[in-house]
């Protein structure tokens, strides 16, 4: 694979993004862009995509990213209902 981008999100929910991400890794099918998700330390959620070209890797990048996005604001949401009923 040619073309290669990584993040790294720092957040105290970073386990439960990552668990909310995972399936999502091993349903992926795609023959131009592979990603990988892990946990690089304690709160500390690593995203690597790399792909054949630069298409499928803004395609592959926006996909990614925006799952992880709204499991964030998902996480938000549920830690806000937890303290304010």
């Amino acid at each position: 694979m040619r073309h290669e981008a990584l993040f790294r999100f720092r957040s105290d929910q970073a386990e439960a993004l990552f668990r909310a991400v995972s399936p999502e890794m091993e349903a992926e099918v795609n023959p131009r862009s592979r990603a990988e998700c892990l946990l690089e330390r304690p709160g500390t959620l690593v995203l690597k995509v790399h792909a054949e070209d630069v298409a499928a890797l803004r395609a592959s990048l926006n996909m990614w990213l925006r799952l992880i996005s709204v499991a964030q604001e998902m996480q938000d949401l549920a830690i806000n209902q937890e303290t304010n009923p």
